[in-house]
Parts: C-alpha cells; sequence; structure tokens
C-alpha cells in the first residue's frame, strides 16, 4: 500500500488592516515558520496598514472548510474582480 504524506499544513492568520480585524487561511509548507512568513507577506502586500494579531493551526473543521472552498467570503471583495455583467 502507498503512503501518502501531507507536504502543508493550514493556518489561521488574523490581522487588522488599517484597523480593521481580518482573517485569512493560509496552506504553508509542512514545517515553516508560519509566523515569520506571514508577518513578511503581510509586509510586503500592506506595509505599516497592517498588524498580525495570531497565527493558529487551523482545526479540522476550518481544513476541510478550505479544502472545500466552503469559507465566508469577504464581503467587500469576495473574488477580487466583479461577476460577469455588472
Amino acid at each position: 500500500m502507498a503512503q501518502f504524506f501531507k507536504t502543508s499544513k493550514v493556518w489561521v492568520v488574523d490581522f487588522t488592516y488599517d484597523g480593521h480585524p481580518r482573517r485569512w487561511l493560509k496552506a504553508l509548507p509542512a514545517g515553516a515558520d508560519a509566523a515569520a512568513e506571514m508577518e513578511s507577506l503581510l509586509g510586503d502586500l500592506y506595509g505599516a496598514r497592517t498588524r498580525l494579531i495570531t497565527v493558529r493551526a487551523a482545526t479540522p473543521d476550518e481544513e476541510t472548510q478550505y479544502i472545500r472552498g466552503d469559507l465566508p467570503r469577504n464581503m467587500y471583495c469576495p473574488t477580487g474582480r466583479r461577476p460577469a455583467g455588472q
């Protein structure tokens, strides 16, 4: 029987953007320093407008929702682009 090894881990990232709370679920390589990587990524994307609050491993339910794409969408920009016809 073949063995399959999980090569990534899903993390819950809580941060603020211009003082407003935000949450991302982000898959990173297994063994990665998630807090350092997310601090760097947020700094690169948003500079001083963001502040990292917490980074924690996703629960099994959160990971399942992430994989299935069943997470709540951002109410301001659900996909980053407008739906066709609008």
